[in-house]
């Protein structure tokens, strides 16, 4: 599970990044996480993950406080940023040993895992070329990989399909759903709403940091009707941005 509680990030002396946002991925759920750029679903991401501390409120990862007790809430979850060019000295295979290693992952467990999850994504021939002949999405699938090493119960992914072919976003996307199956949890951030309306069992949308809304798709449709997804969240991010109520 992971909840935030009244998150907020000001920076500067003034700049409040994301306000008061509180929300809760329950076990076996996929949420969406989505807003236009700059809305600030990085920075909610990166408090979750402990890379940023907030100003106010908290973040738990399967119960654990990820500033009280920082080491039991990230080996709960597995992170993908949105960046993919990481370590680029080292080859494919070392980097996700790298990673294997600071989770103490068994080595029996980690060999049949790196050859399961390369295996899926096509890159198996590619673990010991050098990560900065990779392409982008190459780089990509390597970050995903060595991500999930440690099969963690919750997985936050910042734009995960960034660069990522069809084959290997359709081999992603069933991996959600086979984790969220398995009463497992998924939160990740997207562009593409066309994803969210088939993957997701929620979604959040902020703008500026603020809620617009929570909940599932259709619940979401059903107050906008006549309307399709682009149409209501264009609407809704719109409204928020000229002053509205945060909650139209």
């Amino acid at each position: 599970m992971i909840e935030a509680k009244n998150l907020t990030m000001i920076y500067g002396d003034s700049f409040k990044s994301v306000d008061n946002l509180s929300f809760t991925i329950n076990k076996g759920e996929i949420v969406g996480f989505v807003g236009p750029n700059g809305a600030g679903k990085t920075t909610v991401i990166k408090m979750l993950t402990g890379i940023l501390r907030p100003v106010e409120g908290s973040a738990f990862i399967n119960g654990y406080d990820i500033l009280k007790d920082s080491v039991h809430a990230k080996s709960s979850f597995a992170y993908v940023a949105d960046n993919p060019d990481i370590l680029l000295q080292l080859t494919g295979l070392e980097y996700i040993n790298f990673i294997a290693d600071i989770y103490q992952v068994p080595a029996d467990q980690r060999n049949e895992r790196i050859m399961e999850l390369a295996s899926r994504f096509g890159i198996t021939d590619s673990l010991q070329t050098s990560m900065k002949e990779y392409s982008h999405g190459m780089r990509q699938k390597l970050m995903i990989i060595a991500a999930l090493i440690h099969n963690p119960p919750a997985w936050i992914l910042d734009e995960p399909m960034t660069g990522l072919d069809p084959a290997a976003a359709f081999e992603l996307k069933q991996m959600m759903r086979e984790h969220a199956a398995k009463g497992n949890c998924v939160l990740f951030s997207t562009h593409v709403l066309e994803v969210a309306e088939k993957l997701c069992d929620r979604i959040l949308v902020i703008s500026h940091g603020h809620e617009l809304y929570q909940g599932t798709l259709e619940e979401l449709t059903a107050q906008h009707p006549g309307q399709d997804l682009e149409q209501i969240f264009l609407q809704i991010t719109s409204y928020q941005s000229s002053g509205g109520d945060d909650n139209a």
